[in-house]
């Protein structure tokens, strides 16, 4: 619980970050993610942050939970339910960007997937997020499909689906 407005305040300066036209995420600031989205994780026990000195420089919601808009894509892995682990909302403190915080977030993901028994991951991102993809690429993920939908009630949305398995 300590760490929520912490969490809370990177969103917003992501937000921010994106109305100046620094990052390009494809978020909306009064609709996702919110301070609510990380109170909601915080008590589903799927909230994960990364601290650097004390200092909370990223965080994410890591769970089993595949969003419906998976059924629209086409995974190379017909993986079980319970074999998959996802990665939701990693976000990086603008201000630490480019200092191996994402990548080493998701090196904590594939981890904490293994010690769960999960060796098929899925993560998603909106098309929009070229810096995104970029590093999931670069971790050996791949881009299965592209789903057109209103996700995280934010419209118009290009789903980038992406997978690995481990």
């Amino acid at each position: 619980m300590q760490d929520i407005d912490a969490v809370a305040q990177i969103y917003e300066a992501v937000h921010d970050a994106e109305e100046a036209g620094a990052l390009c995420i494809g978020w909306d600031r009064s609709v996702y993610p919110v301070r609510q989205t990380a109170l909601a994780a915080l008590a589903r026990e799927d909230l994960f942050v990364e601290e650097e000195e004390g200092a909370v420089v990223a965080a994410a919601i890591i769970n089993q939970t595949q969003v419906p808009e998976y059924a629209l894509c086409s995974w190379e892995y017909p993986a079980q339910e319970n074999e998959v682990m996802v990665l939701h909302t990693l976000v990086v403190d603008p201000q630490a960007k480019g200092r191996g915080y994402g990548s080493r977030f998701v090196d904590f993901y594939e981890s904490y997937a293994l010690e769960h028994g999960c060796r098929y991951l899925r993560m998603d991102t909106n098309e929009r997020n070229a810096s995104a993809r970029a590093l999931y690429r670069n971790l050996g993920y791949r881009e299965v499909s592209i789903v057109p939908c209103a996700f995280n009630g934010i419209p118009g949305v290009q789903l980038v689906c992406l997978e690995k398995t481990l």
